[in-house]
């Protein structure tokens, strides 16, 4: 009986505080009461705070979707997170294409040239796969995971430590408001100054004491809350330092990532550039397929090409490298100048080329009007 009492008074208790933080805040937005402002350091701390969290919530999403673009993949993930269950293997993209290759290479005969290149780019997707697979892996472990730790722990510990700082500092406001109330009631009480008026002013005055008792009952509450609250936000400088660390982490994954696959393509590259670069097509004719490779000094066979010119023969090319004459050259690829010592190519254009002592044997000088520039011989075309 003594506890449901006990419960009976505390719900009492509970719901005139809620009702008059209700009634303070109405007034407020009423402009029919005064608020606390909170110091301005302390609303820097805020503000750096909730800055923090609504950026870090966009670049978690974003670096989900980066790493994982299924949207059905990533739910069937977070569905599995919060199951506490690892999520079931599956292919991913290179992977798969990697298999289809492998499997229409075989089809098609490994020892034909189309069968032989499905195969090998089917294996370097399927490395390349493998690759992606420990990004994901290693991003999520060192970058995503601390990023929803504060997001789901630091946060929500300041988010409620935050609520509660505002019930305090509303809980202030009324206790100011209450004893403004009651010392003016007390002097219009004194105003009147008539005898049977006597037990009011003893009524008021004991009103008055007991909200000047509350308010600095309520002002220890709120100063003490202030100082929780901002030992938590300025927690947020270390955690913006921990988040740097794990960025540091990201990019070296990624770039780890990024060399893999560069690895790859450039082997890939080699594989495919031994292959013969013609063939022939069912009206019989004959088609050039130039293949750039770093590794190839031949820029082309000795075929007609549509425009009727005549490509040179790698001895051509050798006795251009020796020489010291120019010659015209078509561009076959677009090409993008790595610096200011190259020149940009654009595809179909033709240019001057000539050789420059101490050049590296896989480029030329290529001239165009009054630019000049090295170009890759792999990206021409010699003309006779």
């Amino acid at each position: 009986m003594n506890i449901m009492d006990f419960n009976v008074k505390k719900f009492a208790a509970d719901a005139g505080t809620f009702l008059s933080r209700a009634v303070q805040f109405t007034e407020e937005k009423l402009g029919q009461a005064e608020k606390t402002e909170l110091d301005a350091h302390l609303e820097n701390l805020l503000s750096k705070a909730e800055c923090t969290k609504i950026w870090t919530e966009k670049i978690m999403k974003q670096t989900e979707v980066l790493l994982q673009p299924n949207p059905n993949a990533r739910i069937e993930e977070f569905v599995y997170e919060k199951l506490d269950r690892k999520a079931p293997s599956r292919v991913n993209n290179p992977e798969l294409l990697g298999q289809y290759m492998i499997d229409a290479g075989t089809e098609f005969g490994p020892g034909t040239a189309y069968g032989n290149a499905l195969i090998k780019c089917g294996e370097t997707q399927k490395r390349i796969g493998t690759a992606d697979r420990e990004l994901i892996q290693t991003s999520a472990l060192n970058f995503l995971t601390p990023l929803r730790n504060f997001i789901e722990g630091d946060y929500k510990t300041i988010a409620k430590e935050r609520k509660l700082l505002q019930n305090k500092r509303l809980d202030l406001d009324a206790a100011k408001t209450r004893l403004k109330k009651a010392k003016a009631a007390e002097t219009r009480a004194s105003q009147l100054n008539s005898a049977h008026l006597e037990g009011d002013n003893m009524i008021w005055a004991e009103e008055v004491t007991k909200s000047e008792q509350e308010l600095r009952i309520t002002q220890s509450e709120f100063d003490r809350q202030a100082e929780i609250t901002r030992l938590l936000l300025e927690g947020i400088s270390s955690t913006h330092a921990h988040h740097l660390r794990c960025l540091n982490d990201f990019v070296e994954a990624q770039m780890t990532y990024y060399a893999q696959c560069y690895q790859y393509m450039l082997d890939l590259q080699k594989q495919l550039g031994s292959f013969p670069s013609s063939y022939h097509c069912n009206n019989n004719q004959t088609s050039v397929v130039p293949v750039p490779s770093a590794s190839s000094n031949v820029i082309g066979s000795s075929a007609m090409t549509s425009s009727g010119l005549v490509m040179t023969s790698p001895s051509n090319l050798i006795d251009l490298k020796e020489g010291s004459g120019s010659r015209k050259a078509r561009v076959l690829y677009d090409y993008d100048a790595a610096n200011s010592s190259e020149l940009s190519l654009l595809a179909d254009e033709v240019i001057t080329v000539f050789s420059v002592v101490g050049m590296d044997s896989d480029w030329l000088m290529g001239e165009r009007g009054n630019q000049k520039g090295r170009v890759p011989i792999t990206y021409l075309e010699l003309l006779n």
